[in-house]
Order: C-alpha cells, then sequence, then structure tokens
C-alpha cells in the first residue's frame, strides 16, 4: 500500500491566525464605529424625505399639514427591537403640525456606538434637514 501524506495546516496554526484576526478585529473596531453610525443615518435622512414628500402631497389635497403618519400614507417599517425580522432603526414621529408647518422626527431605537446617546434627525415643511442628537 502506498501512504501518501497530505500537505495541510495543523489545528495549532489555524487557531493562532484566528487569535491574530480577532485581536485585528479588536483594534480596528472602534475607528470603524463613526463609519457604521454614518451609514445607519442614512436610513433616517431617506425615511425623512419620503415623509416630507408625503406631507407635501397631502398639503396640497387638504391645504393643511397632517400631525399623523399613517394619514399621509407612511408605513412604518418593522424595528429592529420589535423582533428578529425587524429592519428599521428608526422610529418616526410628528412633533408638531399645523395649517403652515410640520415637524416630523426620526429617533434611533438602537444605539449604534453604545455610549448611551440615541441618535435624532428633525425634518421640517421647507426641507430643512437636522441631527438634533449626535449619537
Amino acid at each position: 500500500m502506498f501512504q501518501y501524506k497530505v500537505k495541510a495546516y495543523t489545528l495549532t496554526e489555524i487557531l493562532v491566525v484566528l487569535v491574530i484576526i480577532g485581536i485585528l478585529v479588536l483594534l480596528a473596531l472602534p475607528n470603524l464605529m463613526p463609519l457604521i453610525t454614518k451609514a445607519k443615518t442614512t436610513e433616517a435622512k431617506m425615511q425623512l424625505e419620503h415623509a416630507h414628500q408625503l406631507e407635501k402631497a397631502y398639503f396640497y389635497e387638504h391645504s393643511k399639514y397632517s400631525g399623523n403618519l399613517a394619514e399621509i400614507g407612511f408605513t412604518q417599517e418593522k424595528l429592529t427591537t420589535d423582533g428578529s425580522d425587524g429592519k428599521a432603526n428608526y422610529r418616526l414621529e410628528v412633533v408638531s403640525s399645523t395649517a403652515t408647518n410640520f415637524i416630523v422626527k426620526a429617533t434611533a431605537v438602537v444605539d449604534f456606538d453604545g455610549d448611551g446617546t440615541f441618535n435624532v434627525w428633525e425634518i421640517d415643511q421647507e426641507k430643512n434637514l437636522k441631527e438634533t442628537v449626535q449619537d
């Protein structure tokens, strides 16, 4: 019988490589957190711009702004905190609404960088989008 010796890595070598990769990830993670937060805020901006468009359309039909997101046709995506199938990281609500102006607020339901501060964005009838609480 022939006995072939297969060239392969030992379990010890593989574990050493995994430990080194783990250490490198832990060193890089704090530097990546601001980028992750910035990427997540894109969701808030997109949702607020959509709510702004819906409020404008409602205004053209009713000559006033609505204080109810469901009334203008905005459907809140299931939040990530509501279960495993949730996708949205921001909860939207109408802060104020009159015949001539409105403010819609998007509040994060997840603390992206773990500092205890939740990101908040607002938009008004003039489409002034601003971050009121930075995470």
